[in-house]
């Protein structure tokens, strides 16, 4: 019933079966794990990784747990924690595309911009219709001043989905750095792509 709450996404209910699961299970790292996503998605993230970390120290390493481990850690800004278990969910889910898009984005965030590359890249192969892998890549080809490929990253993205916002944003930010001079300092054309 505790996983049926949690897949009807009512997450209070999910909790309270959880944990009631949990009085009478301890070790069930599966239960921790998925109590950790239902705090998580609640909001209690301080809670979500008490139980993500309860989960891998009774020994589950499913790659889903790591991902999300890794997500907890990148949105508290954790960000060397964040890639060290970004990269145990890419080595253990090697053919996921979000395992490597998130650990592309950590290492953005770190300003490790050639690994970034490489992991956007690699979840590309695996999903290339990843609309948010893209843009990211075009931002940091932008942050390595590489602006003609990420002008072409975005206008390509324009053209398969015009509706696409951010690649709009990014495409209009970029064209008015190199209009008021900006062109010479990557710094300020990516904290205009960030919306700095």
């Amino acid at each position: 019933m505790a996983d049926y709450y949690l897949g009807m996404e009512d997450y209070p209910a999910a909790i309270r079966r959880h944990l009631v699961v949990i009085r009478q299970h301890p070790d069930n790292a599966l239960a921790h794990y998925h109590l950790g996503f239902a705090y998580g998605v609640s909001g209690e993230h301080r809670r979500e990784l008490i139980e993500y970390r309860r989960a891998v120290d009774l020994g589950l390493d499913d790659w889903q747990l790591f991902l999300n481990l890794g997500l907890a850690y990148l949105e508290g800004g954790q960000l060397e924690d964040a890639t060290a278990v970004l990269r145990l969910a890419a080595l253990l889910g090697p053919y996921q595309p979000e395992t490597h898009f998130n650990l592309g984005l950590t290492y953005e965030r770190r300003g490790m911009l050639n690994d970034a590359e490489q992991e956007l890249l690699f979840s590309l192969r695996l999903d290339p219709r990843e609309v948010d892998a893209r843009n990211t890549l075009g931002l940091i080809y932008a942050e390595e001043r590489r602006y003609a490929l990420a002008r072409e990253e975005w206008s390509d993205l324009l053209s398969a989905d015009p509706a696409y916002t951010p690649a709009r944003e990014n495409l209009a930010i970029l064209e008015r750095a190199e209009r008021i001079g900006a062109k010479d300092d990557s710094h300020r054309v990516a904290d205009f792509a960030r919306g700095r």
